[in-house]
C-alpha cells in the first residue's frame, strides 16, 4: 500500500495557491502527511543601466524577506499546531526549484494548483503546474478551481 508522508505544496500567494493549500491541509490531516510548503522567487532581471551597485542585491533580499514572513503567517494562520510543517522559500525558475524541493525532501506527492497563462502566454510560457507534472519524482496532485467536493475556509481559524 502506497504511504504518504510528505506532501510538498507550491504556493505563490495566489488565491488558486491558497486553495490548494487548504485542500492539501486536509489531505495531510486525513494521511497523516508532513507538509512542506515551498515558495519560489523569481529573480529579477535589471537592465545594465538600471542597476545602482548595491540596491538590487538590498531590493531582492528585502523581497525575500517578506516573501518569507508572509509564508510564515499564513502559514501560521492555517495550520497552527494541527499539522507538522516546514517552510521552504527558493529562488530560481518556479518548475525547477519546485522538482528540486521535492528531491530534496524526499516527497511522497506534491499538491500543485493549475492557474495562470492563457492564450498566447500559455504557448510561449507553458504551466508552472505542466512542467512539474512532466518531470516531478514522485505523483503529483493537480488541482483546478474549484475543487470538487471540496468546501474552502475549513481551516481558517
Amino acid at each position: 500500500m502506497l504511504e504518504i508522508k510528505k506532501i510538498l505544496v507550491p504556493i505563490d500567494f495566489s488565491d488558486y495557491s491558497l486553495k490548494a493549500l487548504d485542500y492539501a491541509i486536509d489531505f495531510a490531516a486525513v494521511t497523516k502527511a508532513e507538509l512542506f510548503i515551498v515558495n519560489v522567487i523569481e529573480p529579477i532581471v535589471y537592465p545594465t543601466d538600471f542597476t545602482m551597485g548595491e540596491v538590487v542585491p538590498t531590493f531582492e533580499s528585502t523581497i525575500e524577506v517578506n516573501f518569507s514572513d508572509q509564508l510564515k503567517k499564513i502559514a501560521e494562520e492555517k495550520i497552527g499546531d494541527k499539522l507538522k510543517y516546514h517552510l521552504l522559500t527558493k529562488e530560481g525558475r518556479p518548475f525547477l526549484e519546485i522538482i528540486s524541493a521535492a528531491k530534496e525532501t524526499d516527497a511522497d506527492l506534491i499538491i500543485i494548483a493549475t492557474h495562470g497563462h492563457t492564450g498566447m502566454e500559455h504557448i510561449l510560457f507553458g504551466s508552472t503546474a505542466e512542467k512539474v507534472v512532466r518531470k516531478a519524482p514522485c505523483p503529483v496532485l493537480s488541482l483546478r478551481d474549484p475543487i470538487k467536493g471540496f468546501s474552502y475556509g475549513k481551516n481558517e481559524k
